[in-house]
This record gives structure tokens, sequence and C-alpha cells, in this order.
């Protein structure tokens, strides 16, 4: 291949050759495209993975995107190599050099051009993403990546973004594919946490925001792609590596915990055997702390001071941490690649994620209005007490008995993932391809609570006088306690939590298990018609996954009450000034554990046999698809019209408890969907595309909504059965959904688009008491004979739905294409508006639905010339409903406040003598350190969560050769 010569963003052309020979230069590659003096003859990453060996992708993908392109004459990233070369001919000819001809494009505005490439040539709505070079995104993280596209935002979880709304809608109503094929989950539904995936082994992320037929696994709000690099396509041999450092401002909050952390990359990617093998190889290792501090507040309670008419409200109680997390991960990522046939090539890639979550959480736990404390806080005695807007927000709780909490999180989950595709591309049309893969994730998850405080029981240890104030940013104590004093606060039940058990700690060891079979077979006929290509395909996937919940109760050893925590074991105490709490005593409980201070007792309660659940889905998809191709004019309306015809057979086994044993039941449902779609994109001479797009749509329901484990029990007060539980016989939310486009582009450079989406949605899922039929179940040894099978149960249910529609602008602009000063200067970004009409109560109003935001917006300015490149980014997104875990990893749904992130990075790209190849970078992320907040029912001064996670630095290099 021909050496090259690497230009930054805005770098003029070194030319030797002749005007005339620019000047034909410029002719062959199109007069009048915008893309006319930019090229490239380097491999390009993002062309690389955006067709090859993906099964949603058909054999004759290629040749329609260049054919897209070709209705303005642009030039797609699959074309940019030889369209250089025959640049570089033309610049010969006419007496100059071919090195002289090859112009490089690189960096950040290389990876928007390949975004802009892509949206503008594919029939569906899309958003991408793609590495500026190998092993390198934009951002640390994918999900920071992802939130930066028009219409999608995220949720930061322990100060880390690792999951994805799309258009107003939760992480569960989309789906993530990887090359094509859908991943397994770390959590306990469907939804991808997307901090499993190292940013440095995916090349590239698309989103669908429309169905088309041969998308397999399409969610209802999008559908999220990570790709990965294809070496034969990619086309020559590199090498990389790089390596960054972290710092978390917020320092080492808790003992032994880190401020300072790494990661380490490197990639390799070959061809031999004349170009008929490739070889790519990735590896990324990362150990990185996160440090958090929060407020928590129980919630707040409700009474009338004496001599007031007016209810107030005041702090109910507080459950606050310091919490210090530690982050792990191994990521491996392989291809292999063999064209023994010029018409076939076969792709085995593999994927590999060893992931380790280990987090110590700290605190004192404060039962303060709810705990008693009300009483005294509404007394008139209380002089020192003042209200504002309907919240007492100083004052003083009397006789306090406070929880020490040191607690311990660990998630372990390792990821395995595997494809094989083959495809074959005959000369005649005839194209086919078959595809097989398997994905699986192993998780346990770790949940440890303990106690400790003045003494054993309530109001039988020392107590404390706690003054407080309450504010926007949660509320501050004065106590009067030394919560540091080891011969103050012991190992106990302080509250008598545990009843007669004397519960001085709580185990929750959890284990899931998720695993995806695909199998995959697809027959293309190109058609020289205004039919380019039919499309015939079949889709078996077999899904399961599965949750074995242990729950221990721990006391103390020899059956005492109390216990001095042994010095051995007592470390550096944990400073909660940041809530005027001062020090307080810490501990690790998994080192007590292990040398027998604690006994482990099963917990068999029918509340903890009835969280397992296994879930088998098999799911036989049939297509058929047409792709279309018609000149209107001087325009060219192309697009694809198909139908998926989707046959489920769903089955969960689980326990099921009347209050006194347990029967293993087995229950599920089959059916059939009619997924119809069509896409269609009015291609213009002008650059302008207009889309319209119309489709049939579902999500599938959270697997632990399907559980068929019921807890029930004879209600006497009604002379019923009444339980609660899952839904084996659960349907998918389905939607009636429609796309509007109209987009602007200048060639591959740029682009404005406004976008506008209505969903219909015909169902949706809600939890609702029910009658249910008991018919098979044994009886509660307290109901009577006679009792009626026909009972209730409080389960999620299908029913009616409702609507969410919104609005999106986006766009990617070089500000030097419109004015010249400001070459090397740029903005991209967008913003939308949504707006839900979705009723998830059934009689009840219109609600926000969790994930979604009224408003999401982002953009990012950034400078690209001489090797220089800097940028900022921002990130805002409206107030919304947040899920949070809370213990035993049950869903929490809290009000958060609106967010406004801002990230910065600045680094240098050396091209040229003995540094050639490297690139040097400082990054900062949350600069503005902005907290998560949420409120107790949406009122302001209410505070729930407020959790400062504080600014991160990253400095670091890839060296690429």
């Amino acid at each position: 291949m021909a050496s090259t010569r690497s230009f930054s963003f805005g770098a003029t052309l070194n030319l030797t050759a002749s005007a005339g020979a620019l000047g034909a230069a410029l002719l062959l590659i199109g007069t009048g495209s915008a893309q006319a003096q930019q090229t490239t003859a380097v491999p390009d990453p993002a062309s690389s993975s955006s067709t090859a060996a993906n099964p949603n992708e058909a054999a004759s993908a290629p040749d329609q995107q260049a054919a897209n392109a070709a209705v303005t004459g642009d030039v797609t990233p699959a074309q940019n190599e030889a369209v250089a070369q025959a640049a570089a001919q033309t610049v010969q000819d006419a007496g100059g050099t071919q090195e002289d001809a090859e112009i490089v494009v690189t960096g950040f505005r290389r990876s928007l051009e390949n975004a802009v490439a892509e949206k503008k040539t594919r029939d569906q709505v899309i958003e991408s993403v793609s590495a500026e070079d190998i092993g390198k995104l934009p951002d640390a993280s994918i999900a920071e990546s992802i939130a930066r596209l028009p219409g999608v935002t995220s949720q930061r979880i322990a100060g880390r973004s690792n999951s994805i709304s799309i258009r107003g809608f939760a992480p569960d109503f989309s789906t993530t594919l990887l090359n094509g094929r859908e991943q397994t989950s770390t959590g306990d539904n469907r939804a991808v946490e997307y901090d499993q995936y190292p940013a440095e082994v995916v090349n590239q992320v698309l989103i669908y925001k429309t169905a088309n037929a041969g998308l397999i696994g399409q969610g209802l709000s999008g559908t999220v792609d990570l790709r990965t690099i294809r070496p034969l396509e990619y086309g020559r041999r590199v090498f990389s590596v790089g390596a960054r450092g972290t710092y978390a401002d917020a320092g080492k909050l808790n003992a032994g915990s880190k401020d300072l952390g790494y990661r380490a990359t490197a990639t390799y990617v070959d061809q031999f055997a004349n170009d008929t093998v490739g070889v790519a190889l990735s590896a990324s290792y990362l150990d990185e702390p996160y440090q958090i501090q929060e407020f928590n507040a129980w919630g707040y309670a409700t009474g009338t001071r004496v001599g007031d008419t007016a209810q107030t409200s005041v702090i109910g109680g507080s459950k606050s941490y310091v919490t210090s997390t530690t982050l792990k991960r191994l990521g491996i990522s392989g291809t292999l690649q063999w064209k023994p046939i010029p018409e076939l090539v076969t792709t085995f890639d593999g994927f590999f994620s060893d992931f380790k979550d280990d987090q110590i959480k700290r605190g004192i736990e404060l039962p303060l209005a709810f705990g008693g404390g009300s009483g005294t806080i509404f007394n008139p005695t209380q002089t020192n007490s003042t209200v504002s807007n309907g919240l007492i927000t100083s004052g003083t709780f009397e006789n306090v008995q406070g929880v020490v909490r040191n607690d311990a999180f660990e998630r372990k989950a390792k990821l395995y993932s595997f494809g094989y595709n083959a495809k074959y591309t005959g000369d005649d049309g005839w194209n086919a391809q078959i595809d097989v893969s398997y994905s699986r994730t192993n998780r346990r998850e770790l949940s440890f609570e303990s106690y400790s405080g003045t003494g054993y029981g309530q109001a039988l240890g020392a107590t404390d006088n706690i003054g407080f104030t309450s504010g926007n940013s949660g509320t501050f104590f004065d106590p009067t306690l030394d919560y540091s004093d080891p011969n103050l606060i012991l190992l106990t039940d302080p509250l008598g939590w545990g009843g007669a058990n004397a519960q001085a700690a709580y185990l929750n060891d959890r284990e899931v298990t998720d695993s995806i079979r695909q199998y995959r077979t697809e027959i293309e006929k190109e058609i020289d018609s205004p039919i380019s290509a039919m499309r015939f395909g079949l889709n078996y996937t077999r899904h399961s996954k599965s949750l074995v919940p242990n729950e221990f109760i721990l006391r103390l050893a020899n059956g005492a009450l109390q216990q001095r925590i042994p010095d051995k074991y007592i470390k550096e105490s944990t400073d909660q000034s940041y809530l005027g709490l001062g020090p307080m005593l810490s501990y690790d409980p998994r080192e007590l554990l292990a040398d027998g201070i604690f006994g482990a007792t099963p917990n068999f309660n029918q509340d903890v046999a009835t969280k397992a659940f296994r879930v088998r889905e098999d799911l036989m998809t049939a297509y058929v698809q047409s792709d279309l191709r018609v000149p209107v004019g001087t325009a060219e309306l192309t697009g694809n019209a198909g139908v998926q015809v989707v046959h489920t057979e769903q089955k969960s086994s689980g326990l099921v408890s009347n209050g006194v044993g347990f029967n293993n039941v087995t229950r599920g449902d089959d059916y059939f969907d009619v997924l119809p779609s069509i896409n269609l994109s009015l291609r213009l001479a002008n650059d302008i595309v207009i889309r319209a797009a119309a489709a049939r749509q579902m999500q599938r329901p959270r697997m632990d909504d399907m559980r068929v484990a019921l807890g029930y029990g004879f209600d006497a007060n009604q002379q019923i059965l009444n339980g609660s539980g899952g839904n084996p016989y659960l349907r998918p939310i389905r939607s009636n959904s429609y796309d509007v486009t109209i987009e602007k582009y200048f060639g591959n450079r740029g682009y404005l688009a406004a976008q506008g989406f209505y969903k219909d949605l015909k169902s949706f899922v809600y939890n609702q008491e029910t009658a249910f039929n008991y018919s098979g179940y044994t009886l509660p040894t307290t109901a009577p004979a006679n009792t009626p099978l026909i009972g209730l149960a409080t389960i999620p249910i299908n029913g009616e739905g409702g609507s969410i529609y919104g609005a999106e602008l986006a766009g990617t602009l070089p500000l030097g294409e419109i004015v010249k000063f400001l070459d090397g200067f740029g903005v991209t970004g967008g913003g939308s508006y949504t707006k839900t009409k979705i009723v998830p109560t059934p009689g009840g109003n219109a609600e926000d639905i969790p994930g979604y935001s009224r408003w999401v917006a982002n953009g990012t300015a950034y400078f690209e010339k001489w090797g220089l490149n800097m940028r900022g980014s921002v990130r805002y997104r409206s107030t919304f409903v947040g899920e949070l875990s809370g213990f035993a990893a049950n869903r929490v749904r809290r009000r958060a406040l609106d967010e406004l992130i801002v990230d910065a990075q600045i680094g240098y790209d050396f091209s040229g003598g003995m540094f050639n190849g490297l690139s040097v970078y400082v990054q900062g992320q949350n600069l503005t350190d902005e907290p998560f907040v949420t409120l107790n029912g949406g009122v302001r001064n209410q505070v729930i969560d407020y959790q400062k996670y504080g600014r991160r630095y990253l400095a670091g290099f890839s060296y690429k050769f």
C-alpha cells in the first residue's frame, strides 16, 4: 500500500503538484461535491465494521450504501480508499506524485464524518458514533459516547454512566446487540449495563431508531448495535497500545480505598495469505476508583405542631453513606476471518469480560420522626424549630438511637459471547448467509449489611439529641455522641430489627445466569428493477435466565446480644463531616464473617423464596424484506419494506408458597406477533434526504415480571385467597410507530436534521390487583375447605398503553466551511423534546415512565488543527423518574432533578518524526461536580437522595505503529 501522510482537521494541502494536476484531481472526485477536497487512503475503522459479517446486514448492504451516496456524488467511508487512489493516479498523470495526492482526515473530525456518512446512506433513521482511530472511541466509556447522540441520554450509577434511555423510554425498552447478535445482561432484566464493555474494543456503535424486517432483536425505543473491527475490511497491519491514569478528586473517603486508577489497552490487526486471512485482537484492563458522598432520607413525616393549624413535614429518618468503589474489568475481543474464494467470507468472533465491582459503604442511620421522634419535634417545647414552605427546616430530635452501618457490596460477572458468520455474495445476484451465536453471563452479587450501636434493642442503649438543618442539598446534623468510640459503638441489633433473632447483620447472595443462543439463515436476490433486492430469512432464539437468591440472618457467635469490636478489625475512622456527623467507627464486615465473629442462618421466608425465577423464551422469526430503488425525476427514492412473523413460546418455573410450604410450578404461554415495517428515503440532488417510516414494534416484558413465583395466603377479612408475585402469561408491550425526518447534508462533513416520532402504545405492563385462579395450588392450612379458587393477586398485567411522541433537532457543522477564519473549529450535538401520555395505572392519569425526560440536549464544540485537538461537551436532561437498586436489588423509583454534565479534553497527535503515531491527551469529567438529586414526591425542599461524585481527571496516551 502506498505511504500516507497524516494531517489533522483543518490541515492545508501539502501538494507539490501543479495547479492543473490539483484541478484534475478535484474534478475526478466530483465537481460541486462537498467532499471533493477531502479524501483518505488509510483504512477507516468505521468501514471495517459497518456491514461486514453482521447478520442484520444484507450481503448487498455495502453496494446499497455506495449507491445511496452516489445520488449526489458523495463519498462514503467504504469508497474513500478507491477514490483517493483514483485521485492519486490523476495527479500522477498530471506530473505529481501519489503521496502528494493523499489527504488524511483524522481524529474526532474523522469520527464525525463516519457518523454523518452512516446516517446519510442508511434507509433507516439511525444515529452512530465511530472510533477516532483503532481502539479509541471519543469518550472514556461507551455509555458516555452513546449519551451524546440525539434523543439519547444516560443515568449515572455510582458516578458513571452505565444505562441508556432512548426517546424517553427506560433502558428496558431498548435492546443491545454485539455485532448484530442479542446479548445477555449483567442485570436482572434485559437492559445491558454498558460498563461491561470496554470502549477500546468497540469500533462503532449504531442506534437504529426505526425498525426493519431484517433487524432481529430490535427494541421498542431503539436498538443499540456495538460493533468490533473486521480485519479483512480494515486492510492493513496495525498495532496500537494505550494507557491512562485516573484521579478522583473526592479523595480516599474510606479506609483502604483509592483515588488513583489506571487503564491499559492493546489492539493488533493483520492480514495473511494474500489478504485471505485476517486477525484482530483487542484487550483492555481497567482498575479505577469511584468515590461518593451520599445523603439519603427515609422519607418525610407529616404532623401539626401544637398551636398551628397547617400541617408541616419533617425528615423521617436518614441513611447516608460514604461509598468507595473499585471497578476492575478485563475485556478481550478477537476476530478471525477467512476468505477462501472471493465470493465467500467466514468470520468467527468472540468477546469475554471479567467484571468486578467492589464497594464499601459506611454511614450512620438515624431513625428520626419515623423512629418515634416526631412527638418531640412537633412538641411546643421545641422553641428552636423553624418552618419554611411547609417543611421544618431546623430543630432538635431527642433520644435518637443511631445505627452505625458498615456495609459491603460485591458484584462479579463474567460475560462470554461468540459468533460465527458465513456470507456468500454471488456474481449472479444470489447471496446467502448463516449465522450462529452464543452469549452467556454468570453473575454473583453480594449485599452485606452490618449493624452496630450503643446497645441491644430499641431504647436500651445510649441516645443522642441531634440538631438538624434541612435544605435543598439534604439535611445537616449536629450530634452529641462520638460515633467513632469503640467502647460506645458495639456489634449488636440496635433497634431490634431481627426480633428474637438478635440480627447483627444480613447477607444477600444472589446468583444470576443468563444465556442466549441464536441460529440464523438468509437468502437474498439482487434484482435490476425498482425492487433492488429481496431477502428471506429464519432466525431461532432461545433465551434463558434464572435468579437464585440466597439470604442469611447473621448473629453474633455464642448467642451474644452485643460485642465490642476487636481492635484488629477496626479501620481508620470514616469522616462524615459533610453531613455534620463527624468520624464514625469503621470495619469490614466480611472480615468478621470470615473469622467467625458472625454466624449465618439461612432465611427461608416466603418473600425470599418467591424472588427466585427461571424463565425461558423460544422465538422463531421468519421475515421477508424488499429493498427499493426508484428514480423520481432528478431525485431517487430508496428504502425497504417487509414483515416479521414471530412465534413465542415462554415458560417460567419457580416456587409458589401458601405460607406454610412450597410447590415447584411451571407455567407459560405461546403466541404470534406480526410486525410489518417500511422505511422510505427521498434523496434529492441538493443533498436533502426526506425520510418516512412506519412499523409495528414490540418489547418483551421484564423477565423478573414473568416469574411464576407467587406468595399467597387466606385473607380472613375478605374470605378469599390473596397473594402477589409474577405473571408467566405476560405478553409484550406493542406499539404502532411512525417517524418523519428532514436532513440537509454538506457532503459527508456535516448535516442538519429535524426528526419527529410518534409511538402509539397498544399495551403496557403495570402491577394491579386482579382476579386470579388458584386452581392447582395447595390451599393454605388456615383456609376453609370451601374457599373459592378464584381469588385476588397483585401481579404485572397487560393493560392499555398510551402514546409518546417528540421532536429532535441535530447537526454537525465544521465551522471553517462557513467562516474561513474558523478553520479547525466545529460543533456537533442535538436536542429533543418528548411528551408522554402513557397511563401506567388503570383509571389514573398519564404519568412519567422511568427514564423519561421531557428535554434532552447535548453539544460538543471542538478544535482540531496542526495536531492539536480540544473539545468541550455538555449533556443535559430535564427531571426524570430514575430507577435505583435497593437492598436485595429490588427496584426503587424516585423523581430525579435535571442534570447538566460538563466534560472537556485537550490532546495532541504527532504526525511525523520519532513520535509519529503517538497521541497524548488530558480529560476532565463532571467538571462542575453535578450532584444526583431525587425528591420526595417532586417537592423541591424534601430531598431523598443527594449524591456527589466529584470530578475525575484522566491523562493518557495511545501509540499506533
